[in-house]
């Protein structure tokens, strides 16, 4: 299941969803919108996406990930519009084999979506509201 949605993402059926009796390990991450940023205290974060093509990269990511740790499964959800303090704004899964493996994929997921997909964020915090710059590059 890859997904850009507006809705609440349940972390507990992406959890069910991505286990396997073929899988040894599930890797579960969970990104939630945290109280502060190196400024100050954040209320809220407005999330955009080119769903089309958020949707698209994700998809890469997915098959990606699936050739280089022979994963049964792989998931990733990102949401969209006000997230307030503490709720989730993506998730990813992978199941594999061996627990190695499955903690590899997740976190391969995880970098690519903050690297490659087209997800805007807009902070609310206590001296204002803006964008915040994304990740240009695997370097930095």
């Amino acid at each position: 299941m890859i997904s850009i949605t507006s809705e609440t993402i349940d972390i507990c059926k992406i959890l069910l969803d991505s286990m396997d009796s073929w899988a040894g390990g599930t890797v579960l991450f969970i990104g939630s919108v945290r109280d502060h940023n190196q400024d100050g205290t954040v209320s809220e974060i407005y999330y955009e996406a080119y769903k089309e093509m958020a949707e698209k990269n994700l998809t890469e990511i997915e098959i990606e990930a699936r050739k280089k740790w022979n994963l049964k499964k792989f998931l990733a959800v990102h949401r969209t519009g006000n997230l307030k303090v503490g709720e989730v704004a993506v998730a990813v899964a992978a199941s594999a084999e061996h627990r190695k493996e499955a903690f590899e994929a997740c976190r391969y997921g995880i970098d690519e979506i903050k690297i490659r997909v087209p997800i805007w964020k807009k902070e609310v915090t206590d001296s204002g509201i803006g964008w915040v710059e994304g990740i240009s590059s695997k370097s930095e």
